[in-house]
């Protein structure tokens, strides 16, 4: 793609770094900011440089937080004896967008994966058990993807807890096998989070 400059170049070159952003859209994106008034411009760069230096990450459940616990956690009206264990950050906003779930979350910043290279060290496992611990939890419902790495999830977090009387569910059946949670219509994951499963019987079959 030729184009008449340099910035411009660098500009689309940068936006088309992002996930499903091609030069083409990126060129648009640009040529549109360019058509902004140069305050809106300044605004929108100042937000974006905002939301990278000053976004936390809630001790708690490592959710996306503006402070050190997040709105969820810091919710009294929420249930704060069950815990929804999900992948990531968009796992919470896909739940959330049921409006089915009145608990807290726990993030655990991926799934175990040995062909990846990610182990149980890598994710947020440890705090988890130490939240199940001391926090009475009387619940933990599962909600990770259907695939393979989910119940390798699933089943090594469940070993770690085999002597806390707590009940463990899953989000039932609705989210086909080998499927991502993010993209399940929220009706079906309303009804997986309404129908979930004892972990037991849905690990072992």
């Amino acid at each position: 793609m030729q184009l008449p400059s340099v910035l411009l170049e660098n500009a689309v070159a940068e936006f088309a770094k992002l996930p499903g952003i091609g030069k083409k859209t990126a060129l648009r994106l640009v040529l549109h900011l360019l058509k902004k008034e140069e305050k809106e411009v300044n605004h929108f760069s100042e937000t974006i440089t905002k939301l990278r230096s000053n976004i936390k990450f809630c001790h708690r459940c490592h959710n996306i937080s503006d402070g050190d616990i997040c709105s969820i956690c810091s919710n009294s009206m929420r249930k704060q004896n069950i815990i929804c264990v999900v992948e990531t950050i968009r796992d919470v906003i896909a739940v959330e967008s049921t409006q089915q779930f009145n608990g807290t979350y726990h993030v655990l910043g991926g799934i175990i994966s040995p062909l990846d290279g990610v182990g149980p060290d890598q994710l947020n496992i440890d705090s988890l058990i130490a939240r199940i611990k001391t926090e009475q939890t009387e619940e933990v419902i599962f909600a990770l993807s259907p695939n393979i790495q989910g119940d390798t999830t699933i089943y090594y977090i469940q070993k770690k807890l085999a002597n806390i009387t707590c009940k463990m569910s899953t989000i039932a059946r609705g989210i086909a096998f080998g499927g991502e949670l993010e993209y399940a219509d929220e009706m079906t994951l309303a009804g997986s989070l309404q129908n979930r499963l004892p972990v037991k019987q849905y690990v072992n079959g």
